[in-house]
């Protein structure tokens, strides 16, 4: 059994490993750009982990990681592009140093380059890692449609936003953990109880996300902090100060939720006030402890030795208490 620092070391060199060029160079340069920079390439160490918590071989799974983390970077070059963000690890996203066409249709061969690599390596279990590829795939693509139509909603509900979140962010480290357990060959009950597990700490995580882009620092945060009060994202932060607030601070955050100042740090500023006066910030930190807790009680269940799941443990305390 490898370590969690262990096994992000493995993913770091299998991507080293890899080359991403080819011609037109205006097509794989700005994926090269994106896939070189690492990361924190949870999704490819998820599936490698659950593939040795079960006796099987990382090398079999070797692609899949790949893949995964492929696909999961493609989603971001056109997720960058959806939200106007300029910065993506402490760097310019693609759009912004390329341009929009570039982003679109890089990213469309990054989605390509992702199946590719699936397919790179027979096993018994291929049609099933390949249809929980296919479901992973399409759900991330409705949650990023709810996403973009919750924005010109004033009607939005923390349950229709946790189902969001789970579609669009979730179902990947669920996915992942599932597709590295079918390489090799777990029960299915185990599958589905580490499949559960990856749904809870992805919600927990995506949570920790909305809480680092509200107050998290940019230098660290490798983005720009304050952009979903700019881009009147509908988060857990704003659902629950809507439930909290007062009718004046209601009425003031719908105002502030319907404009697109060109200057939004006085936006950004105002809602933030109006989420300390209500205690968001602790509010959402108790939901993501409670998620947590859940998504242990899945891993609880599964009928391995503890000392098999200590790497997942361990990503998943990462997780809760990250930072950037």
């Amino acid at each position: 059994m490898h370590t969690l620092s262990q096994l992000t070391e493995i993913v770091k060199n299998f991507f080293a490993e890899e080359q991403f060029t080819g011609s037109p160079s205006l097509l794989y340069e700005p994926i090269a750009y994106t896939l070189a920079d690492g990361g924190k390439r949870i999704r490819p160490v998820l599936l490698l982990a659950a593939t040795e918590m079960f006796g099987g071989n990382i090398d079999t799974a070797r692609y899949a990681a790949i893949g995964i983390e492929t696909f999961h970077n493609f989603t971001l070059l056109h997720d960058d592009l959806m939200d106007r963000s300029p910065v993506r690890r402490g760097k310019p996203t693609v759009y912004r140093k390329w341009n929009e066409n570039i982003a679109i249709l890089s990213g469309d061969a990054m989605n390509i380059l992702a199946w590719r690599y699936f397919l790179r390596i027979k096993h018994p279990n291929l049609h099933s890692i390949l249809s929980t590829f296919e479901q992973t795939s399409m759900e991330i693509c409705e949650g990023q449609q709810y996403d973009m139509d919750f924005e010109s909603r004033n009607d939005v509900t923390i349950d229709e936003y946790m189902e969001m979140i789970r579609l669009k962010t979730a179902v990947l480290l669920g996915g992942a953990l599932k597709i590295g357990a079918l390489y090799a060959n777990a029960p299915d009950d185990d599958i589905k109880h580490l499949y559960d597990f990856g749904i809870g700490i992805g919600l927990a995580f995506q949570l920790r996300d909305d809480l680092l882009d509200a107050y998290g620092d940019t230098a660290t945060f490798g983005k720009q902090t304050g952009t979903d009060i700019r881009d009147n994202k509908k988060t857990y932060l704003f659902l629950r100060a809507i439930e909290k607030a007062s009718p004046e601070q209601r009425k003031q955050l719908l105002h502030l939720f319907s404009t697109t100042p060109e200057n939004a740090d006085n936006k950004i500023n105002e809602v933030l006030n109006i989420y300390a006066a209500l205690d968001i910030r602790h509010e959402v930190e108790k939901q993501i402890e409670q998620l947590h807790k859940k998504a242990m009680e899945s891993l609880n269940n599964i009928k391995r030795p503890d000392s098999d799941k200590q790497t997942l443990i361990e990503m998943a305390q990462k997780l809760l208490n990250r930072n950037i």
